[in-house]
C-alpha cells in the first residue's frame, strides 16, 4: 500500500516538473521574440519619449540622454544646431546671403534653450561706461545664435547685491551649456565694490567695457539728464568750481566717469587685463562691424556677425542692424539714443580735453590702445 502510494506521488512529481519545465520555455521563449523584435524596432517607436531633465541638467547632460530614451526631434534640432556651428570652421566669417541663415539658427537655438536650458550666472558682463555705446553692443552681439543675453539692467552688483545670487540667477535666460550668458550694466565700472563682488562669483568672468572720448561722453550724460530734468544749473557751471581759472570738478558724476584710469585700475586688484575687453564707441559707430569681431573673438566666439548686417541709419546718426526676415522693420536703438547734444562753448570742450589729457594717457599705455580721443 505504501509501495503504491510512493508511486502514485512520483508519477505526480514528474509530471508537475514537466508542465513547469514546458511553461518556463515558453516564457523564456515569448520574453526572447518581443525582445528582438524591440532591438530591430524602428526609431520612431521611440519618438515623443522624453527623459525629464534633472534639476541642474545643462544642454550636454540632456543630448547625452537622448541616445536612449529623448524625443528624436529634439535631438535633431540640438544636432543641426552643432552641425551648423561646426561647418562654419570651413566657410568664411561671414553670414549666407542676408544673414537669414544665422537669424534662422538664432530662433532655432533659443526655442532649444527656452525648453531645455539652465538658468545660470553670467560667463560675460558689460560693466560699462554709461553713455559710451553699451545698450548698442549688447544689441548687437545677442543676435549671435551663441550668445543669450539679459535684456534690462539687473545691478545686481551695485544696488540688489544683498537679495543672493540665486535671485540674480533667476533674472538669467535659459541656455544651453554651449551658450554664454551675459548682461549689461554701464554702473558697475564706477562702482567700488562691484569688482571684488563679481570675483567672488566667478574669477574668469569676461568683462566688456565700452569706452568713449570722455569729453563727448560727458556732454551725452548731461544731455540725457536735461531732457528728464529740465531746470538743472547748465553744463558749465556743473563742470567747473572755478570756470575763470578752469578747475573742473571731478566730483560731479558726470566728469568722474570718464577718469577711466582710476576706475580701472580698481578692477585690476581682481581680474587680469586679459579677461577684459575694451569697445572703442567711435569705432563702433564708424566700423560695428570690425568692433563686433574683436568682441565676439574675446568671447570665443565665431564671426557670425559682420558688416552684412549693419546699415547707417542717417537721421539717428549710429549703425542699425538690418531688416531680418522674419520682421518687417530694421532694428534700430531706443528714441533716446542719438539725441542731439546740447552745444557747449568750445573754450570749455578745450579745458575739459586738457583736464582728462593725463588720465588718457595713463589709460591709453596700461590697456595697450590709442582711443585717439584728441
Amino acid at each position: 500500500m505504501a509501495h503504491r502510494f510512493l508511486s502514485s506521488t512520483n508519477r505526480f512529481s514528474a509530471r508537475f516538473a514537466f508542465i513547469f519545465t514546458v511553461s518556463l520555455s515558453c516564457t523564456y521563449l515569448f520574453y526572447s521574440i518581443v525582445f528582438c523584435r524591440s532591438t530591430v524596432m524602428t526609431t520612431r517607436g521611440y519618438e515623443g519619449k522624453i527623459c525629464p531633465p534633472s534639476k541642474n541638467a545643462g544642454g550636454k547632460k540632456l543630448l547625452g540622454k537622448l541616445d536612449n530614451c529623448a524625443s528624436l526631434e529634439v535631438r535633431s534640432a540640438l544636432d543641426e544646431s552643432a552641425a551648423q556651428r561646426g561647418s562654419s570652421d570651413v566657410q568664411s566669417k561671414a553670414p549666407a546671403s542676408s544673414g537669414s541663415h544665422w537669424a534662422d539658427m538664432k530662433l532655432r537655438n533659443m526655442s532649444v534653450a527656452q525648453k531645455y536650458g539652465n538658468k545660470k550666472l553670467p560667463n560675460a558682463l558689460i560693466v560699462g561706461v554709461k553713455k559710451g555705446g553699451t545698450r548698442a553692443v549688447l544689441e548687437f552681439i545677442r543676435i549671435h545664435p551663441d550668445v543669450r543675453a539679459l535684456g534690462t539692467e539687473p545691478h545686481f552688483f551695485d544696488r540688489n547685491y544683498d537679495r543672493g545670487l540665486d535671485w540674480y540667477r533667476g533674472l538669467m535666460p535659459r541656455t544651453l551649456d554651449s551658450q554664454i550668458t551675459l548682461e549689461k550694466t554701464p554702473s558697475y565700472f564706477v562702482t567700488r565694490e562691484a569688482p571684488r563682488r563679481i570675483c567672488s562669483m566667478s574669477q574668469e568672468t569676461k568683462l566688456i567695457v565700452v569706452v568713449r572720448n570722455p569729453v563727448t561722453r560727458a556732454i551725452s550724460d548731461y544731455t540725457q539728464t536735461l531732457s528728464k530734468k529740465p531746470d538743472i544749473p547748465t553744463f558749465e557751471d556743473l563742470a567747473f568750481k572755478n570756470r575763470s581759472e578752469g578747475v573742473v570738478d571731478a566730483s560731479w558724476n558726470a566728469i568722474r566717469i570718464g577718469m577711466y584710469i582710476l576706475h580701472l585700475e580698481n578692477w585690476l586688484q581682481y581680474f587680469r587685463l586679459s579677461q577684459m575687453h575694451f569697445v572703442s564707441g567711435e569705432r563702433l559707430i564708424t566700423d560695428p562691424a570690425g568692433e563686433m569681431g574683436r568682441v565676439q573673438d574675446f568671447l570665443g566666439l565665431k564671426r557670425i556677425i559682420t558688416d552684412k548686417h549693419f546699415y547707417f541709419n542717417r537721421t539717428k546718426g549710429f549703425p542699425c542692424l538690418k531688416k531680418p526676415e522674419s520682421s518687417s522693420q530694421p532694428r534700430c536703438l531706443g528714441k533716446s539714443k542719438g539725441r542731439t547734444h546740447v552745444q557747449i562753448e568750445r573754450e570749455v570742450i578745450e579745458q575739459l580735453q586738457e583736464f582728462y589729457r593725463p588720465f588718457n594717457i595713463k589709460f591709453f599705455e596700461t590697456v595697450g590702445q590709442d582711443f585717439k580721443w584728441e
